[in-house]
């Protein structure tokens, strides 16, 4: 494989890292609503298990309050009892057909607890893109070594490939900054 080619898969590959951080990061809840909150919870929908928006409109009232409007009459109950049971603390409310699900008031300890897992996510991301980084270097030496390019273009790659590694990493810090600040925001 070139090493140009090396060099665009490693960013692409850093870059679905970052992205898929930042689907993690949205699943965090913090004292505002998400709509993406919900995305883990599935309901019974006539035997198969499928997410809440497969059946469901998911959409905000308020910045604390996630509406869930079923598409069919007899879904709601199921629904409230798939939140009501999920891990995530939260006790919908039906409203005819409407369900609302109020977001609780986090209390300090739980916010302390959340940037730790914040942090947590933040070092996964970071290994991973590390991860990446090694092996990108790793296909370099393997080029040099069955003579597709020179040791002059290894060393220049391998500063090339730790600038985009250095910038992703930079991305992940701010990104854990952000979380954080969000999550102590009362």
């Amino acid at each position: 494989m070139p090493i140009s080619e090396i060099k665009q898969t490693v960013e692409v590959k850093m870059d679905q890292s970052i992205n898929s951080f930042k689907n993690n990061l949205t699943k965090i809840r913090t004292g505002r609503a998400n709509p993406a909150l919900l995305d883990s919870v599935h309901v019974d929908y006539y035997g198969a298990m499928l997410p809440i928006s497969q059946v469901a409109n998911v959409s905000l009232l308020d910045a604390r309050t996630i509406s869930v409007q079923p598409w069919e009459k007899g879904m709601g109950a199921k629904i409230e009892k798939a939140i009501r049971d999920s891990d995530l603390g939260l006790n919908p409310s039906s409203m005819g057909d409407l369900i609302r699900v109020p977001m609780p008031a986090m209390s300090e300890e739980r916010r302390k607890e959340l940037t730790k897992v914040v942090r947590n996510e933040g070092e996964t991301a970071k290994i991973a893109v590390r991860n990446l980084r090694r092996d990108a270097n790793e296909a370099v030496k393997k080029a040099v070594k069955e003579k597709l390019a020179s040791e002059d273009e290894q060393k220049r790659s391998e500063a090339d490939i730790q600038k985009v590694t250095d910038r992703h990493i930079i991305t992940i810090d701010q990104l854990v900054a952000a979380k954080e600040q969000d999550i102590m925001a009362v």
